[in-house]
C-alpha cells in the first residue's frame, strides 16, 4: 500500500534590497528573470496588480506542474502557491520578503506531500540541506543579475 511521505521545509536568504522590490523576484512574471526554464502559461490572471486567484502551468522535464496564486499581499510582500503536479506532488509554497539590515531577509517555505512513489523521492530528496542549498542558489541567481536591481 502506498503511503504518501509530507514534508515542511523553511528557510531564508538575504538580498540587498528594500522588500518592495525583492518581492517581484517571487511572482510567475518575475522568476522569469532568474529561472532558465521558468515559462508560465497563464489560464487565468486577474487585472490590476493583485496576483490573487492567477492560475497558471509550467512544465520541466517533460512534467506539467499547475499553480495558483492564494495570497498576494503586497503589503506584507508576502505570497502564497498551491502547486500540483498530477499524480506526483502538491505543495503549498510562501514567500516572505521582510525589512532586515541593509536589504531583506527572504523566507521560502515548501509544505509538500508525495502522490506517488516517484513524488514520494521528490520530497525526500528535498528535505534538510538539500533544501537550503535549493534555496540559496535561488540568492545566488537573483544576485547574479546584470546590475541586480530586480522587476519594478
Amino acid at each position: 500500500m502506498f503511503t504518501p511521505h509530507h514534508d515542511d521545509q523553511q528557510h531564508t536568504i538575504h538580498l540587498p534590497m528594500p522588500p518592495s522590490r525583492c518581492f517581484g523576484f517571487f511572482t510567475p512574471e518575475g522568476e522569469r528573470l532568474w529561472v532558465d526554464d521558468w515559462d508560465p502559461v497563464y489560464y487565468y490572471r486577474p487585472n490590476g496588480d493583485n496576483l490573487e486567484g492567477t492560475v497558471f502551468s509550467t512544465a520541466h522535464d517533460g512534467v506539467t506542474t499547475w499553480w495558483t496564486v492564494v495570497c498576494h499581499d503586497t503589503k506584507r510582500n508576502f505570497v502564497r502557491y498551491s502547486r500540483l503536479t498530477p499524480g506526483v506532488r502538491a505543495a503549498i509554497v510562501d514567500v516572505q520578503c521582510l525589512p532586515s539590515g541593509d536589504g531583506s531577509e527572504v523566507t521560502v517555505r515548501y509544505r509538500q506531500v508525495g502522490l506517488d512513489d516517484s513524488g514520494n523521492r521528490i520530497v525526500e530528496d528535498m528535505a534538510g540541506a538539500a533544501f537550503r542549498t535549493m534555496i540559496e542558489e535561488w540568492e545566488k541567481r537573483i544576485r547574479a543579475l546584470p546590475s541586480f536591481t530586480g522587476p519594478a
